[in-house]
């Protein structure tokens, strides 16, 4: 990605940090509009007042459970901006504006009665996010991709800083047994199938050990369509687990992109492909869908987070998570292999 002046990247990076730190912000006159995500974590309590701070970034012996409210202040002043950068900027911004605590079994009570017989989707993030950030991009995605209702955020205790990567691995990778029972305990409530995964970077990696974790200790256990969104994974580790999950799936998604970032210095970091990264051999895949984002307009400065920028991606999603489709049968896709499809572009 080029920026056209230094002048065009402070700017980009003065809108991002707004973006990223919304919740000292307040606008007079803004329309309010209160949004938010259920969240099951296993995240520390601060004791803090600030829900943003409620939870912190290290590991807890216990899930708890809540609802994330979120505030949407309107922010005109950022349309006139747009126009100057080389990706689009929301006109809105997002703040984690309270906390309602529950109890896990309420809260999937609760699931079963907002989506109303469809099947709900479990969702977790990737590194560099903590419990503030995670409510508001959480929130984000499901509307992107029309899940409303449907929708569950797993919040594992990342620290929310971008030089502990590989502390967040650790975190991440201890979290998998509390992921894989949460998986159990939505088949419990929502039957063999009748609940749908999502992960995005290092959680779709999470999400991939959870269902291999699934199958050891639940064999009975059955979920409907995974979507792996930007998997930071090894992407021979993975061709290796497999043949294990995709025996409890009813399909599996993958998505990539060439203009990814983030994973290109994971390559580096780890010394093999990335799971989300374009160009690997996924015909060797069997039994996988692969949806490549390659050909969408690059809508986040590190071209990660096209599940949440890309409107694309989201209806894709919602094909795919809502509607049961599979890729031969969605709009927007060009099928170039046995199991590859490439996503077209909407102006």
């Amino acid at each position: 990605m080029r920026y056209r002046s230094l002048q065009d990247l402070c700017r980009i990076m003065c809108i991002t940090a707004l973006l990223a730190t919304g919740s000292g912000l307040r606008v007079a006159h803004a329309e309010q509009v209160q949004r938010g995500v259920p969240y099951v974590t296993q995240r520390n309590q601060t004791g803090s007042d600030d829900p943003g701070k409620y939870y912190g970034d290290t590991r807890a012996s216990d899930l708890s459970a809540g609802f994330c409210a979120i505030r949407d202040n309107s922010l005109d002043f950022l349309s006139s901006m747009a126009n100057a950068v080389p990706f689009p900027i929301p006109d809105e911004i997002l703040t984690l504006d309270s906390l309602r605590e529950t109890t896990v079994k309420r809260l999937l009570a609760d699931l079963a009665t907002s989506s109303a017989g469809d099947a709900p989707t479990l969702y977790t993030h990737g590194f560099y996010v903590d419990f503030d950030k995670g409510c508001r991009r959480a929130t984000v995605f499901q509307e992107n991709a029309g899940l409303q209702g449907r929708f569950l955020w797993f919040s594992w205790p990342s620290d929310g800083e971008v030089t502990k990567y590989t502390r967040d691995e650790a975190d991440l990778h201890w979290s998998v047994p509390d992921i894989a029972d949460t998986i159990a305990r939505m088949h419990d409530s929502f039957g063999s199938g009748g609940f749908n995964l999502a992960g995005h970077s290092l959680g779709g990696r999470g999400m991939v050990l959870a269902l291999y974790d699934v199958a050891a200790r639940y064999p009975e256990v059955r979920v409907g369509h995974v979507a792996l969104l930007a998997p930071d994974m090894d992407f021979g580790l993975f061709s290796r687990l497999l043949p294990r999950i995709r025996d409890i799936s009813e399909s599996i998604t993958i998505y990539v992109a060439d203009a990814d970032a983030p994973l290109l210095l994971s390559e580096q970091v780890h010394g093999y492909p990335r799971l989300g990264q374009a160009g690997n051999d996924v015909s060797i895949l069997a039994g996988v869908e692969v949806i490549d984002a390659s050909d969408l307009h690059v809508r986040s400065p590190t071209g990660h987070l096209y599940h949440i920028y890309n409107p694309e991606v989201g209806d894709d999603l919602n094909q795919l998570l809502n509607q049961g489709l599979k890729a031969d049968a969605r709009r927007n896709l060009i099928r170039v292999g046995d199991n590859h499809w490439f996503l077209q572009r909407q102006e």
